[in-house]
């Protein structure tokens, strides 16, 4: 079964949906106006029951088929927040908003559910109820944590999860997905040295905490190196070097570093935060200083299901005629929270020849639509055929 037509029918509307939410971008929990068009539509479309503040502006509507006889209950999720990022993208509906822009593709997301979620109010055309979570603070809130909190998963008696994200570089409309671990734990540090500081003419005075700080940015790349098994995944990301002097004769009493790690397994998390507190204060140490560490866990590993995935894969192969096994990714997605409360699965679906994401010239491809909601849509007309 190819693209439904009815969203070749929508995609205009569609589309000015997304270019809306994309001009009036907003970050992390701060999505009022996009939760608050995404409420308005969902009950213009006569969707069954819509509520609003689930982790704090999440919106959920529900959706029920024309029979009920087996109980089955499907959520469908979208991300809606943007980035603190100035666009370059020059397109006429560009942000107004200066300094915050969709560059993640998430007001595509948005859009596409809400799609999906029209046609099946239409349609009705399956056995059991759907879900439709439209979740703020994706990049980097933990708004899919809230949502969960709020105890979104048993009010609606969710028994399976499925997301989706446009993947710039691969063909428009096209699918990919993988089984098992996909997207990384993202977790970050912030370490702080402390030696004795002084004049650059005598160093021999001082402790010196560019020394200390220099040796340990090195120091952590044998993480990867040197303590990970070559197979296991890991990356160890030092972003930022701060001294506490910007003067040029001064050795600095403090210097501060931060940084990210990403793994794909509890254990290489473990192991990573284990040896960057072992070699920053060992390290320290041995030149006479302190260091103060501190590691903040983030996301978990996103953990795609065996059976969800197969299902899923086979919908995008009636959708789009293939789907590809996707590579790891080794960055982070909040949808994992979701995925540890329930069984799912979460599918990229290709943006065409675009900037990536998180670049400020990044821009979602509207023709991605109709194939983003036919996915949809047919997850839950093939998962919960119509009795």
């Amino acid at each position: 079964m190819p693209v439904k037509n009815r969203f070749a029918e929508l995609q205009d509307e569609i589309t000015a949906w997304r270019r809306d939410i994309h001009e009036n971008p907003e970050i992390l929990f701060e999505t009022h106006r996009t939760s608050a068009l995404v409420e308005e539509k969902l009950k213009e479309f006569g969707c069954d029951e819509v509520v609003s503040g689930i982790g704090r502006t999440g919106v959920v509507g529900v959706i029920k088929g024309k029979s009920d006889s087996k109980g089955k209950v499907i959520g469908l999720r979208a991300d809606m927040d943007a980035l603190p990022i100035h666009e370059a993208t020059g397109v006429e509906y560009a942000s107004k908003t200066p300094g915050a822009m969709h560059a993640c593709g998430h007001d595509g997301h948005t859009a596409m559910l809400l799609g999906a979620a029209k046609y099946l109010a239409e349609t009705r055309n399956f056995d059991g109820t759907v879900v439709v979570i439209f979740q703020p603070a994706e990049e980097g809130g933990g708004g899919g944590r809230e949502m969960c909190e709020d105890g979104m998963m048993d009010r609606w008696n969710i028994q399976e999860v499925y997301g989706m994200h446009n993947w710039p570089g691969k063909p428009v409309g096209s699918f990919s997905i993988r089984p098992g671990a996909f997207f990384a734990a993202t977790d970050q540090f912030d370490i702080t040295f402390e030696g004795r500081g002084g004049h650059a003419a005598k160093p021999h005075e001082t402790v010196d905490t560019t020394i200390i700080a220099a040796k340990a940015v090195l120091a952590l790349q044998t993480i990867a190196s040197r303590n990970a098994d070559p197979i296991d995944q890991v990356v160890v990301s030092v972003t930022s070097f701060e001294t506490s002097s910007k003067a040029f004769n001064v050795i600095p009493q403090k210097v501060q570093i931060k940084g990210t790690v990403r793994t794909m397994s509890k254990d290489m998390r473990d192991l990573a935060e284990q040896r960057i507190n072992e070699i920053c204060n060992g390290i320290a140490a041995t030149f006479g200083g302190t260091a103060d560490v501190t590691y903040i866990r983030g996301y978990p590993v996103m953990v795609n299901s065996e059976d969800q995935t197969d299902f899923a894969a086979d919908v995008a192969r009636s959708v789009a005629g293939e789907c590809e096994e996707a590579p790891l990714v080794m960055g982070g997605e909040d949808f994992a929270f979701m995925l540890e409360e329930r069984p799912g699965a979460y599918i990229l679906v290709g943006n065409g020849d675009t900037a990536m994401v998180h670049h400020p010239e990044y821009n979602f491809n509207d023709e991605a639509i109709p194939a983003g909601c036919s996915w949809w849509a047919e997850i839950v007309e093939q998962r919960m055929p119509a009795a």
